[in-house]
């Protein structure tokens, strides 16, 4: 019985906080990713992370009603799969202009960091407004196809525990989306002629362009890239929670502090960082009672919740994380640039 018990306390916490934070920390980790490139190379703070994700999803969820208008769909699969693309296209375009009319002017005048950073909220603002003129402020759902690969009834069943697990698929798809992305990414970055030239031009701007290195070609990739990432990582997070242009506003500062735990300008370390702050937000937010009435004799099960915080306080755990980071290790986990 005390087995069962200590698998059934296994089972809760693989269920509520191991496979929650592996999927929310994949969708972190793309955000870090693209806000740590445009940190290295770019060399300013970009604020409009949060509201490209929101974009790039945005035309997702308008390709996906235009498809599934035509009755197309993807089956088992979510047809927003078969979106990604080109919304990639649309959010590809609109960065790309973005930064031909409003970050090149900057550069081109070699403007500090802080003053990018300054305009790249106002092109927070911008993009907020177009996506919530378009789309609306609204909660948007816009998953379609098979939600549950393994539900709780159906595991019960199978091991007769109590404790139940359930498995959506649109965890799965982000873990496996997550994986092939970023494996892409980091191959580009390190084996090929321009992501070479990108990481020199991030290690030593003045070095790489007397090397012949093609500043604009490295700009436009890097913007590329990012439209790239925020679109799937906006995509992966709408379809696994839901769409409201408000939340990843929010979304933000767990991105910042994924990055900036990882190492700012290391892509590598932003991926980590993303899977860092997302288990310390769902481990420092989870209400423990459960567990500790498996694990514990009767005569010790706790009578509260054993939450370290509400999950009203979500993003304090972010904040936090961020800020004695920057006090004691300013550089990250893995010496990105300092801030």
């Amino acid at each position: 019985m005390a087995n069962m018990d200590f698998v059934n306390a296994l089972i809760l916490l693989l269920n509520y906080i191991f496979v929650p934070a592996l999927s929310y920390g994949s969708q972190l980790a793309l955000g870090a990713i693209f806000v740590s490139l445009i940190y290295g190379i770019l060399r300013f703070a970009y604020f409009t992370a949060g509201d490209l994700m929101s974009f790039g999803t945005m035309f997702a969820i308008l390709f996906t009603w235009y498809f599934q208008s035509l009755g197309i769909t993807l089956g088992v699969f979510p047809t927003a799969l078969l979106a990604i693309p080109f919304a990639i296209f649309v959010t590809i375009l609109y960065t790309l202009i973005s930064d031909k009319l409003v970050f090149s002017y900057y550069r081109f005048k070699k403007s500090p960091p802080v003053m990018l950073a300054m305009v790249s909220i106002g092109t927070m603002f911008v993009t907020q407004a177009i996506v919530r003129i378009v789309i609306g402020p609204f909660d948007r759902r816009f998953f379609d196809g098979e939600k549950f690969i393994l539900k709780a009834n159906e595991f019960k069943e199978m091991t007769g525990l109590s404790e139940g697990l359930t498995i959506k698929s649109t965890q799965v798809i982000t873990l496996f989306v997550t994986i092939v992305v970023v494996s892409i990414l980091f191959w580009f970055l390190n084996k090929t002629k321009t992501g070479k030239s990108m990481r020199a031009y991030s290690d030593n701007e003045d070095l790489a362009l007397l090397s012949g290195i093609d500043p604009k070609k490295v700009v436009m990739i890097t913007w590329v890239i990012a439209a790239v990432l925020a679109t799937i990582g906006g995509t992966l997070y709408g379809l696994d929670k839901s769409f409201k242009p408000f939340t990843y506003f929010n979304n933000m500062l767990p991105i910042f502090a994924a990055a900036i735990v990882g190492g700012i300008g290391n892509p590598f370390g932003a991926f980590l960082g993303g899977y860092v702050i997302a288990f310390s937000e769902i481990l420092l937010t989870y209400a423990y009672r459960k567990f500790f009435v498996y694990i514990l004799p009767e005569s010790l099960e706790p009578n509260t919740l054993i939450q370290l915080l509400s999950t009203d306080y979500k993003f304090a755990v972010s904040f936090s994380i961020l800020v004695i980071v920057l006090l004691f290790r300013p550089s990250g986990i893995f010496k990105g640039k300092v801030l």
